[in-house]
């Protein structure tokens, strides 16, 4: 049974708590990626933000002929405003089965993975999904 080390990404791009949202926002801009993870003054997994999470903060009328100075200033909100607070993690020797489940359970989109409390890579349902479909895919 393969373990979660084989479909994580160990690249994972990590923001502060209190980096504003406008450094979030440039991050998601130029990078294929949907999660950020969120650390503390401790340097230790505080959180995770997602596009969602950033387009659910900053208004609408962004780049746009309706935009104020009150649509701009949403940039500068801090991190831990909008970030999920105290995320689900999982080890690295823990099944794609259990994580998929885990995911599932939760109603959540990612997972953060720690290794003596330490972050070593992130896994995603679109990670999973993709597992999945290349095990479909070279069933057939």
């Amino acid at each position: 049974m393969k373990t979660i080390e084989h479909v994580m990404s160990p690249r994972v791009v990590t923001v502060e708590m209190d980096d504003r949202i406008t450094i979030v926002k440039n991050i998601f801009d130029n990078m294929p990626f949907h999660h950020l993870v969120v650390k503390d003054e401790h340097n230790q997994v505080a959180g995770v933000l997602s596009r969602k999470d950033l387009f659910n903060a900053i208004s609408p009328n962004l780049g746009t002929a309706a935009e104020l100075t009150r649509d701009i200033d949403t940039l500068q909100k801090r991190v831990h405003q909008v970030m999920s607070h105290h995320p689900i993690t999982i080890g690295p020797e823990i099944t794609i089965e259990q994580a998929s489940q885990i995911l599932l359970t939760a109603g959540i989109t990612c997972l953060p993975v720690l290794k003596n409390q330490q972050l070593i890579g992130i896994v995603s349902w679109r990670d999973l999904l993709s597992h999945y479909c290349h095990l479909g895919c070279s069933a057939a």
